[in-house]
């Protein structure tokens, strides 16, 4: 996993999830626009480079860049690629550099010419091993060139898939003989042009959903997605799946037979769209039944309940419902910020919290302001929001956080920061009350307060044995990375043998 300890994080410390990915078969439609569409729809999970591949029986064409959605793709480019099959990804590096080589899809030709584009949400805990095996095999060169993406964990998977096709051996044997030796978190969509497929690891930590269309299908990272192009849900994607679309339908396998279910909770916190339904379960009414649970075990006088935006939004409603305190608008967020190439004076970046988020002073004067975000990670933004709720005329600013304090990074897809820039892992608190405590006096508030993990969990309507909590509890259903020193520093810190340095 990246580090994100540039002064874009520091202006920014947000979790950032890898990416989402769309694909779709439909012949007759207009597949590029769809993907583009789909993509729009995914952009939160990942804003760094998009991409889309389009598969016309004979030739896929792949187009990608640097970006987002909006910024790559435009009706010129679209109109140029024609097909009756697309797969498309919108990225945020976790394994690999932001350069245009680790911009999905992947594209490779198999030994026998088939032509295979691939596309990836996740990450993998063998990727090593996996990469020594491409080098020694002479799929991808040692250290990696330009042009060929070695760097990042699709393409390694991309070069290892591809090479399978062979003589009588379909993309879809080769799926089944390599899927199984994939270790952690992914979701794949994969096309030869002909074909649409797609996995979901045995774990289904990363959700992927799959529609109908009137003359095809889509499948997607999340709902909302197929919502935006018009399909009707038909189910997820279940975890150890394969699936294959055609025109002589859909076929379907498992590639595991005991998948272990160990769902990512964060997606029901921070990464999903609220208008996305995860494994039957809708994310805007698990974030406000947290925000009802916050307000009961967390509660404290207030004139009005205030969301961050737009993230905290849903809780915040929760917590106002419960409490019986009005909610409001506090903030207003600008819709229009995005990826920016301009890199801002010393003067201007002291203000740079204030390019996304601006207090409405007229609501906030006077009163005790009770603010709901969804998470924690380093402090930063929280520490410069308060300051300018206080600066806005803010009798008072207790703040309650619908999550459990993130002690812990992720391997699994979510770019956290390494255990040592975590802000609850700083302090000398070990209970999340003396934690919040600790990070109450670093933030300035007047209060602070985490909802406990059972009610986080609770509220995600899924039993706990099937879902992974790791960045909140160290228990990593999946495995540690070999040769990351993030999950190096957490087996030693998980031994007793060193602090959250």
């Amino acid at each position: 996993m990246e580090n994100c300890g540039d002064s874009r994080a520091q202006l920014d410390d947000t979790p950032r999830d890898e990416c989402g990915v769309f694909g779709v078969w439909a012949p007759g439609e207009d597949v590029s626009k769809l993907s583009y569409f789909g993509l729009f729809a995914l952009q939160h999970r990942g804003q760094e480079g998009a991409g889309i591949a389009v598969g016309d029986h004979d030739n896929i064409v792949v187009f990608k860049d640097t970006g987002l959605v909006s910024q790559i793709f435009d009706e010129s480019v679209l109109d140029a690629l024609q097909g009756d099959v697309a797969i498309g990804h919108t990225r945020y590096s976790t394994a690999g550099g932001n350069s245009w080589d680790n911009v999905q899809p992947m594209f490779r030709t198999s030994p026998n010419g088939t032509d295979v584009a691939l596309a990836h949400n996740g990450n993998l805990t063998n990727y090593q091993e996996l990469q020594a095996e491409a080098i020694s095999r002479k799929l991808i060169p040692s250290g990696g060139v330009q042009g060929q993406g070695s760097s990042s964990d699709t393409a390694v998977v991309s070069a290892l898939l591809a090479d399978g096709i062979r003589d009588e051996c379909t993309l879809f044997d080769a799926a089944l003989d390599l899927l199984p030796r994939l270790k952690g978190a992914f979701c794949l969509m994969i096309t030869d042009g002909d074909t649409l497929y797609a996995a979901r690891d045995p774990h289904g930590v990363r959700p992927l959903s799959l529609g109908r269309l009137e003359r095809g299908w889509v499948v997607a990272s999340e709902t909302c997605a197929l919502d935006i192009v018009g399909a009707s849900f038909v189910r997820d994607i279940e975890p150890g799946e394969l699936v294959a679309i055609d025109a002589t339908g859909i076929r379907s396998e498992r590639f595991v037979e005991e998948p272990r279910e160990a769902r990512c909770v964060f997606e029901y916190v921070y990464v999903a769209r609220p208008d996305s339904v995860l494994d039957g379960q809708t994310v805007n009414a698990s974030r406000v039944e947290i925000g009802r649970r916050l307000a009961r075990v967390q509660p404290v006088e207030g004139d009005l309940v205030m969301p961050v935006p737009e993230s905290g939004t849903p809780a915040a409603i929760g917590y106002a419902e419960e409490s019986g305190i009005p909610f409001k608008q506090g903030m207003m967020k600008n819709a229009y910020v995005g990826r920016t190439f301009i890199q801002p004076s010393d003067t201007l970046r002291q203000l740079g919290l204030r390019l996304k988020l601006n207090p409405v002073r007229t609501v906030i004067e006077g009163k005790r302001l009770i603010v709901v975000d969804d998470s924690i990670v380093r402090g930063n933004t929280q520490r410069k929001l308060i300051r300018m709720l206080h600066e806005a005329g803010a009798a008072e600013v207790h703040v309650r956080i619908a999550s459990p304090p993130v002690k812990w990074p992720c391997f699994y897809g979510i770019d956290f920061a390494s255990p040592g820039e975590l802000i609850a892992n700083h302090g000398r608190g070990g209970t999340d009350e003396e934690v919040a405590e600790s990070i109450r006096t670093m933030i300035g508030a007047d209060s602070l307060a985490f909802v406990p993990i059972d009610d986080m969990i609770a509220a995600s309507n899924h039993p706990a044995e099937t879902l992974c909590a790791a960045c909140f509890d160290g228990k990593y259903p999946l495995g540690l990375p070999d040769g990351n020193p993030n999950a190096d520093l957490v087996r030693r810190i998980q031994k007793g043998d060193t602090h959250h340095d």
